[in-house]
């Protein structure tokens, strides 16, 4: 199979207008791109270690997709869909949870890596 640099070129900037998108279009994701970059600020000024950074990361890595996948099906249950079904509520509650329990997730984990540096000793 050959590479062609034009398709990856292609199907890079089409994820980059994806993002963008969903940063202009979904309040959420606003959201959380400002406690990503809120919490990866806090990471410089704390200097965390290297596996916090990695947990850190991950996390918001996390979040993001989840965030980007809600936003995808229900754009897609959006399409297929313009009357009220209980089938296309429950798709998009479903997805919406996804988010939710990856946002507790980075809660519990910031907590665990920020809370020790802010209140030492407690």
């Amino acid at each position: 199979m050959k590479f062609h640099n034009r398709h990856f070129l292609r199907s890079l900037s089409c994820a980059l207008h994806g993002l963008a998108q969903a940063a202009r279009y979904e309040a959420n994701m606003r959201i959380h791109l400002v406690c990503a970059a809120l919490a990866a600020g806090a990471g410089l000024i704390l200097k965390i270690l290297p596996y916090e950074w990695l947990m850190l990361l991950l996390t918001i890595t996390l979040v993001i997709f989840a965030e980007l996948m809600n936003t995808a099906l229900e754009a897609n249950v959006d399409l297929v869909t313009k009357k009220k079904k209980h089938e296309a509520r429950i798709a998009k509650d479903v997805a919406a949870a996804a988010v939710l329990i990856t946002a507790l997730n980075a809660l519990v984990v910031g907590l665990i890596i920020f809370a020790p540096k802010i209140f030492p000793g407690v």
